[in-house]
């Protein structure tokens, strides 16, 4: 009761300070590019945390519905909500595609399947005209949301990425609660098991999947709105890497740890840039492996993890 209690508590004043960062001087667009890539890092746990599935290849969703929703807002004029809708539709399809591939297979031949398909989508990134090629995306309007909501403002376009960051926290969270989460949970555990029992697996680990694609999608949509540009970064090997980091930094198969664990590093990334320039990456990955050491759970792995040996012995005493 108490672990849970904290745990409220705790979600409650970090939904304050989200409220309240504008009026606390916070600038906006970074807090807004942090959620995006919280977002993203939630939607990779899903798959690995809570599935037991590894994917090198998550950076094709976000990109590709970044890359998609910038097109048809700047060069098909529709507004925000549908181009971000498109994104995500785009990225769930584009789930569906590499899920039906790469389940049949497990461990390091899942990762590298994955990984082969978002290179082909980094290519078709690379050389379509739609994508402006290595030049990117450039000059995507936000628009107006529903034709009513302004997003030019920083702080009108701030709480709408709050709420839908904040609607799809709850949604993961109440999926991963769900007997369907709970089944997810089991594969992960002991899939031989859970085909002896009768369910079909390949059904499950497909759906997570698709349903990790399209979060996925949502996160890099939302941060084309945001920045006004989608880039070949996006779709990147490399930002599949970040992901990777992101989860296991904060704590893969937690709730928050993906959250903070994305917090560390776009704020290592914002910090530091100006700073030490390419060596930013060396500092973050010296950081990785001695958290990885000290930490093998990940930072709120192993602080819940601390928290429940307390409550065991204190329930013993």
């Amino acid at each position: 009761m108490r672990h849970s209690k904290l745990t409220t508590v705790t979600y409650l004043a970090i939904l304050a300070l989200l409220l309240a960062a504008p009026l606390l001087g916070l600038y906006p667009v970074f807090v807004m590019k942090l959620l995006c890539f919280a977002l993203f890092a939630c939607a990779f746990n899903l798959l690995l945390g809570f599935t037991g599935l590894l994917s090198f290849g998550h950076a094709a969703f976000f990109g590709f519905a970044a890359y998609v929703t910038g097109w048809f807002i700047r060069s098909q004029g529709w507004t925000p909500e549908l181009g971000i809708l498109a994104g995500v539709v785009v990225a769930a399809l584009l789930g569906l595609l590499f899920g039906a591939v790469a389940i049949r297979r497990q461990g390091i031949y899942f990762a590298m399947i994955t990984l082969a398909l978002a290179q082909m989508v980094f290519f078709i990134c690379l050389q379509a005209p739609f994508t402006g090629g290595e030049d990117g995306l450039q000059g995507v309007p936000r628009g107006s949301l529903f034709g009513v909501l302004s997003l030019a403002s920083d702080t009108a376009m701030y709480y709408v990425v709050v709420a839908v960051f904040i609607a799809c926290f709850l949604g993961i969270s109440r999926i991963v609660t769900s007997p369907f989460g709970q089944v997810l949970k089991m594969i992960r555990e002991n899939e031989p098991r859970a085909v002896s029992l009768g369910y079909e697996v390949d059904r499950y680990k497909l759906l997570a999947f698709v349903l990790s694609a399209a979060l996925a999608g949502l996160a890099g949509a939302l941060k084309t709105v945001v920045m006004g540009f989608a880039t070949l970064s996006d779709v990147h090997w490399s930002m599949s890497g970040e992901v990777i980091l992101m989860s296991l930094l904060g704590g893969v198969g937690t709730f928050f740890g993906p959250v903070f664990g994305a917090g560390i590093v776009i704020s290592l990334q914002n910090l530091l840039a100006d700073k030490v320039g390419e060596w930013v990456t060396v500092i973050i990955g010296v950081i990785f492996v001695v958290c990885v050491l000290a930490f093998r759970k990940g930072v709120v792995g192993e602080l819940l993890a601390w928290m429940d040996r307390r409550k065991a012995r204190t329930q013993q005493a």
